[in-house]
């Protein structure tokens, strides 16, 4: 769900910046009193996983779509809306400046439709109260820690990214592009995302449902209204678990990802060279807004993107696609981290201040 430039006018792409940056200015103020000493090494390794977990493309059966998780639900569940918030910036820009996916004219509007609903919407709305209600009492602690875990995974997944795919029909529509007509558009879109949103729903359960059975402290909400439960794991094996499977996904499941368009691509394009529908039918090469600042993006984003499309420039060797997996997760670690110690730092300069 990567929007490019040509999907935002210049005026709906910097009122999508203000947005995102004041939400990030937020959520950066929020988090000043934060000095959880395990937030940083989870930060690094979750974002690192989601930043993997995006280049794995899974087949749409029967429609010749493909979807990937955006990764909102789960960074909240473990990190909390404001840090999942930051941890979505952080994925998004590294993926648009060095891998060139996602314009950096559309860099705002995408950390909104990817990041906002699934922090902010995704727990506030739906995570928080589904993990803190008395549903099913009855069970031990464990098992309805479990049930509401899954419950809130798959509608997380699946509402959020109903919204997320709602906006960028909103976006593209604001911005005067009339190849997509509001309605059809729609009409594409949303069942698309649905049964993406469905995918992610069991892949983020099943992420989490791992971390409540290793160290569920990690994890938002879990025992407020429930007794607390004991882990399997120590802290550093199960991020190391969870790094090596960063690894494997990133460095090797990438390499089988399916082709087929993603959910917004094939909405717009469909995938009629493979059998199927051709959707909106637009041409690749000539749609949407002509527009000096998206020239200006594409300029700046051809510099500063070394590994383009996920692969070497000018080769279609599959060790682009290891390469970019494996370089990518470091970067995204290293930038999450860089961010929690600048903050621990700036908090305790403050505190010496204040002393």
């Amino acid at each position: 769900m990567h929007m490019a430039d040509a999907l935002v006018a210049p005026a709906v792409a910097a009122t999508m910046y203000t947005a995102s940056a004041v939400t990030a200015g937020v959520s950066v103020h929020k988090l000043r009193k934060d000095d959880s000493a395990q937030k940083l090494p989870t930060m690094a390794v979750m974002s690192a996983l989601v930043f993997a977990g995006q280049m794995i493309n899974y087949t749409i059966p029967g429609t010749g779509s493909s979807g990937h998780m955006c990764g909102g639900m789960m960074l909240t569940a473990l990190l909390g809306p404001q840090a999942g918030f930051l941890s979505m910036i952080v994925i998004l820009a590294i993926q648009c400046l060095f891998f060139a996916d996602g314009g950096l004219l559309a860099l705002g509007a995408n950390i909104w439709n990817m990041g906002f609903y699934g922090c902010f919407v995704g727990y506030y709305l739906i995570y928080r109260p589904i993990m803190r209600s008395r549903w099913f009492s009855r069970m031990s602690a464990k098992a309805a820690s479990r049930l509401k875990l899954t419950i809130a995974s798959i509608l997380g997944c699946v509402i959020t990214l109903q919204l997320g795919a709602f906006s960028v029909v909103l976006e593209t529509s604001i911005s005067g592009i009339t190849e997509l007509p509001f309605g059809m558009f729609v009409g594409i879109m949303q069942p698309i995302h649905l049964a993406i949103g469905l995918v992610e729903g069991l892949i983020t359960t099943a992420v989490l449902l791992f971390v409540h059975e290793t160290r569920p402290e990690l994890l938002m909400d879990v025992g407020t209204s429930d007794q607390p439960v004991s882990g399997k794991c120590s802290l550093k094996t199960t991020l190391v678990i969870l790094a090596v499977v960063v690894a494997i996904a990133g460095g090797g499941l990438s390499l089988i990802a399916s082709s087929n368009p993603d959910g917004l691509e094939w909405s717009m394009f469909g995938n009629a060279e493979a059998g199927y529908s051709e959707n909106m039918g637009l041409d690749e090469d000539d749609f949407g807004v002509d527009s000096a600042a998206a020239d200006k993006a594409a300029a700046i984003q051809e510099k500063t993107a070394f590994l383009p499309d996920y692969a070497f420039s000018n080769s279609d060797s599959p060790a682009g696609t290891t390469v970019s997996g494996l370089v990518g997760s470091a970067i995204v670690a290293a930038a999450a981290l860089l961010i929690c110690l600048l903050g621990g730092f700036f908090r305790r300069k403050r505190k010496q201040k204040q002393s």
